[in-house]
């Protein structure tokens, strides 16, 4: 059993730069892909970024790719995004997300444990 608990989510300006950090809890933490989604008023649930359990790889939806940095501390048990350039477009509630499977996966059934969310809202 994984617990997610997000924070760092906020109000910014276009242009400016948020950092998300995911506390998680249970000993297994260190072996699972963790990702990142986001969720705008509706639409549907899209992937953002996802790591592996060694932080050794990672993946990133296309919009997101070049501004938004994933990275992981598995000995602090915490999965950061670092979000650059941020654009109104990127306004959304953003959920980490934990998955025993091995590999990226960048479908939201493929992950088994999900945090509350946080948002991010950026004004023009």
């Amino acid at each position: 059993q994984v617990q997610l608990v997000e924070s760092g989510g906020g109000l910014v300006q276009a242009g400016d730069s948020l950092r998300l950090s995911c506390a998680a809890s249970g000993r297994t933490f260190s072996s699972y892909t963790m990702g990142w989604f986001r969720q705008a008023p509706g639409k549907e649930r899209e992937f953002v970024a996802a790591i592996i359990w060694s932080g050794g790889s990672t993946y990133y939806a296309d919009s997101v790719k070049g501004r938004f940095t994933i990275s992981r501390d598995n000995v602090k048990n915490t999965v950061y995004l670092e979000m650059n350039s941020l654009k109104p477009e990127d306004t959304a509630v953003y959920y980490c997300a934990a998955t025993p499977r091995r590999g990226l996966t960048t479908t939201p059934k493929r992950y088994d444990y999900w945090g509350q969310g946080t948002q991010v809202t950026v004004s023009s």
